[in-house]
């Protein structure tokens, strides 16, 4: 599988105990100068990313980083974010260097309440930072027996189909579904071939990730398995127009028109580097259909996909979120894996920041 050379090594991996990681992570947050509730909420969009086992938006990748700009001030610890444009279904939200991890939620508690009143709730958010786990958003949702849907358009860093320069960003699209008795359906991918993110996960971790992931200093598709070179560029999924990378450009570019152009934010190729625009959904299942009906229609569709007969060489068909929610049981109880590195660098910085270590 192509993900499987974005995994953790056993022989490389430290199993962390959830609470334990929670204590340490939302400590760090505060020394930053966040407040106990935003490092509450913080640190449980990234626990959550790493419990799912998606550890390219966990704290391995993105803790580090959000500390490096909490200090260098290119992101506000305290932003004062607000909505700026409002109608009853929708509502834009200047998030004023804020962390998307931290409104990127809140954001979508407005979207819930308003879908409650109206049956829909969108809202759009500029000047933003990083979002973390789009999924996670999209998944507040679920409680509320809502769909949830999560864009982001995290700025520069995709090439588009026969580009030589990268013109949008990763631009992730997750959806979450309720179920009665399965796991929800929760989809979540980049419309590039693979979330920065995961490229930088393997470059550290000095591993091959498969061709058609990325492409060399010039723009040519890099089509062969090898490691990941220092100069790359990251092309959209697909990788080639003759493999439908076309479709990932197109898609991108929906992201980036809801995300940014929508929030009066320009597009990728005009902003900073490090500025963000958001985009979250919650759509009221009540105001369209039966509930209940809903959820097991949902569970037939999600059970029908599963029961697949497996293609020759394959152990099952799985439907998005399903092993997701496996993994999820599993870290609750044996630990969150983090590589031999990040334990390393976890103790440096609590060291540095005077806050008690992981052990």
């Amino acid at each position: 599988m192509v993900l499987e050379a974005f995994h953790i090594n056993d022989s490389d991996a430290i199993k962390v105990p959830e609470q334990a990681l929670r204590r340490t992570v939302q400590d760090l947050f505060e020394s930053c100068g966040l407040t106990k509730e935003d490092s509450v909420l913080g640190t449980d969009v990234l626990i959550s990313s790493d419990l799912r086992g998606v550890d390219s938006h966990g704290v391995s990748n993105m803790l580090r980083n959000y500390i490096i700009r909490y200090q260098d001030g290119s992101m506000k610890a305290k932003p004062n974010w607000k909505i700026v444009r409002e109608a009853p279904a929708t509502a834009t939200i200047d998030c004023d260097e804020g962390l998307g991890i931290i409104i990127a939620p809140k954001a979508m508690e407005i979207a819930i309440e308003k879908a409650k009143k109206t049956g829909i709730g969108v809202v759009t958010m500029s000047n933003g930072r990083h979002v973390g786990m789009a999924a996670y958003h999209a998944m507040l949702a679920l409680k509320h027996d809502m769909i949830g849907l999560c864009m982001t358009a995290p700025g520069v860093g995709t090439l588009p189909t026969f580009g030589a320069e990268p013109r949008l960003g990763t631009n992730p699209i997750a959806v979450a579904a309720p179920a009665k008795n399965e796991p929800p359906f929760v989809f979540d991918a980049a419309t590039s071939s693979v979330a920065i993110n995961k490229i930088n996960l393997a470059k550290r971790m000095n591993v091959a990730i498969p061709g058609g992931l990325i492409a060399d200093s010039q723009g040519t598709p890099i089509m062969v398995e090898g490691k990941v070179p220092d100069d790359f560029k990251l092309l959209p999924t697909g990788g080639t127009r003759e493999q439908g990378s076309h479709k990932g450009y197109g898609l991108a570019m929906v992201v980036e028109i809801l995300c940014s152009i929508l929030s009066a934010s320009g597009f990728a190729a005009m902003n900073e580097r490090g500025v963000t625009q958001h985009f979250v959904t919650a759509y009221n299942i009540e105001a369209f259909t039966d509930l209940n009906e809903f959820k097991e229609t949902m569970d037939k569709f999600l059970i029908a996909m599963r029961t697949t007969p497996p293609a020759p060489g394959h152990k099952e068909v799985i439907f998005p979120g399903q092993i997701e929610a496996r993994e999820e049981i599993e870290r609750r109880k044996n630990g969150i894996p983090l590589h031999r590195e990040v334990i390393e660098w976890f103790d440096a910085i609590c060291k540095e920041r005077s806050v008690k270590g992981l052990f």
